[in-house]
């Protein structure tokens, strides 16, 4: 079976094997519970949001993909493959990337520096000497095309994180996070703190991002923005996943309704029309 994504641009292939497949995930900090036997599935080219009130259990989700935490109990398959993430370098070598909500951006530096952040080229003027130059002439032109390929206007690349707006340091952070061979941008509240003409921009680059193969996991308290850009809506709840469903087939009422637990012949008879 094919399901076309909500712009028509790609169509997300949701037969054979997902992207990322968790299963039966819990997770406990002492006596709080905070997952409790979730599930989460996630498919090529597909924006998914990921919605739920606060400490419904999203980003601890999110960090048990990613290395941050170490899961008590349940699966991660990764095409189809089961996997062990014991640090965020693990699910990095399978192209997983989390933007955080602070963005973890160096204010001082450069866009250049920050994209290559941890991760820089160079070089040395005596093959086989262990002393070695960071090459910005190539870490620049590999900045420059990047954000071409991204579409990401910034007037240069030599400028100092700290001088831009909100939204341009947004799509550094998303830039970063896409600059080696990324399958996977998780993406936590990035529109959260944006003027509405940032936030243009920034759905605009996700969409982007699945236009070119990657797919992201969005996590917003904004429903507008996630009814903009997702494929599909997945509700979290106490830890639980509450509802999974594509946006054509989901209102925003609907979602407010399983975001608060909503009885549950309240939410049919809105399924219904009545």
């Amino acid at each position: 079976m094919q399901q076309s994504s909500v712009t028509g641009e790609v169509a997300i292939m949701r037969s054979g094997v997902p992207l990322i497949q968790m299963r039966g995930i819990t997770k406990a900090f002492g006596a709080v519970q905070a997952l409790r036997g979730a599930d989460l599935k996630l498919w090529p080219n597909e924006v998914l949001g990921l919605v739920g009130d606060n400490a419904a259990g999203k980003s601890t989700l999110m960090k048990t993909l990613t290395g941050v935490h170490h899961l008590d109990s349940g699966e991660i398959f990764f095409e189809g493959r089961p996997v062990v993430f014991r640090s965020p370098r693990d699910s990095r070598a399978c192209g997983i990337e989390m933007i955080y909500q602070n963005l973890a951006l160096a204010q001082n530096l450069d866009v250049v520096a920050n994209v290559f952040l941890g991760r820089e080229q160079t070089w040395s003027p005596i093959p086989g000497l262990p002393l070695k130059w960071l090459d910005e002439r190539r870490m620049e032109t590999g900045t420059r095309h990047l954000l071409e390929q991204l579409r990401i206007n910034i007037t240069s690349v030599r400028t100092n994180v700290e001088r831009m707006s909100g939204g341009q340091q947004q799509a550094v952070a998303i830039a970063r996070a896409v600059a080696f061979q990324a399958r996977v941008v998780i993406m936590d509240e990035p529109t959260a703190s944006l003027a509405v003409k940032e936030v243009g921009k920034v759905l605009d680059l996700i969409k982007h991002l699945r236009h070119t193969g990657v797919s992201v996991i969005l996590i917003s308290h904004r429903l507008q923005d996630v009814f903009t850009v997702a494929d599909r809506i997945m509700v979290f709840r106490s830890g639980q996943t509450v509802a999974d469903k594509m946006v054509s087939e989901i209102t925003m009422d609907e979602v407010v309704k399983h975001i608060v637990g909503a009885p549950a012949q309240e939410l049919s008879a809105l399924a219904s029309g009545r």
